[in-house]
């Protein structure tokens, strides 16, 4: 099966602890729905750097991508039907969605 990422872009942070934990609770279960299509499935991002061709770095740079899932899918059609359930979308954020290329060696 072909693998896809999941890229998570930018969404509301809850206004509450209660309603952080409702949102967790759903994509919990959105993941677990997923069952063994899921190939690696929380990984947030923190602390980005950016670092520009001269080599000077900034910190914080302003990314709006906030994670990623990686999934198994039989087509980009399928990846996109599984992304379209995500709870993410509920809290405001969009996702993006790519297969990813098997490089040799």
């Amino acid at each position: 099966m072909t693998q896809f990422i999941i890229t998570y872009l930018g969404g509301n942070k809850p206004a509450t602890p209660e309603e952080g934990r409702a949102h967790f609770a759903k994509y919990m279960l959105w993941i677990k729905d997923l069952d063994e299509a899921v190939v690696s499935a929380m990984n947030p991002l923190k602390d980005t750097h950016q670092i520009s061709p001269d080599g000077s770095v900034t910190k914080d740079a302003g990314t709006k991508m906030s994670g990623f899932t990686i999934i198994e899918a039989e087509s980009i059609e399928a990846a996109v039907a599984i992304t379209k359930a995500c709870p993410f979308l509920d809290i405001g954020g969009s996702l993006e969605v790519s297969e990813l290329v098997q490089m040799p060696g």
